[in-house]
């Protein structure tokens, strides 16, 4: 796993990639609060909402196996989630419907990335009455996301140019051990920048 695989950002000379990264960014969040505060009953809106979201991805000639790759990457975390609505009575139905409106929120939320360099986001969020320690953590998460994964992947090779073993139990305990150093490494790098920005006057 390397780097560009968090650079959701798609360079498509599209009409959507050219729009006003703040006129997007308002309108993904106007949608995704109209979803998230429409009762589950109204499944018209939620279906409106669907069809929007994919004539948009049909008009901007934007990927769709793209976009359904990055869903499928966090349908775990989804399913997770709401799977417990299965422990309370109409289970079922409750499931369909939250499951339904998270999927909209993050493929509005993907949508936006895939669109939108993050750097134009950013920049956005600067301009607006945002807390400037959280645009400032956003900065640096994004920074930094790039080399720990290309370091992650450094340390994955390295292992396993070292070990003539394979197999699925080598795999798991190869992943857990690089998560273990790059876990120590991040730490160790984090407290050496957090030094380097006391010292230019940061506080």
């Amino acid at each position: 796993m390397g780097a560009h695989h968090f650079h959701a950002h798609d360079h498509r000379p599209g009409w959507l990639h050219r729009g006003p990264a703040g006129l997007k960014l308002g309108v993904a969040v106007g949608l995704i609060l109209f979803v998230v505060l429409l009762p589950r009953t109204r499944t018209g809106g939620l279906l409106a909402v669907t069809i929007l979201l994919l004539g948009v991805v049909v008009a901007g000639r934007i990927s769709g196996r793209f976009l359904v790759r990055r869903l499928l990457v966090l349908e775990p975390f989804v399913l997770g989630v709401t799977v417990l609505a299965l422990l309370q009575p109409g289970g079922l139905l409750v499931f369909g419907a939250l499951l339904w409106k998270t999927n909209l929120c993050l493929f509005t939320t993907v949508l936006l990335s895939v669109t939108t360099p993050f750097t134009d986001l950013l920049r956005v969020l600067s301009k607006l009455p945002v807390p400037w320690i959280f645009v400032t953590t956003l900065t640096l998460m994004h920074r930094y996301l790039f080399v720990l994964a290309d370091e992650s992947e450094r340390m994955r090779r390295a292992r396993a140019s070292r070990t003539l073993v394979r197999g699925r139990r080598f795999e798991w305990k190869l992943l857990s051990t690089v998560l273990g150093q790059l876990f120590v490494r991040a730490s160790e790098r984090a407290e050496r920048i957090y030094r380097a920005m006391c010292a230019r006057g940061w506080k």
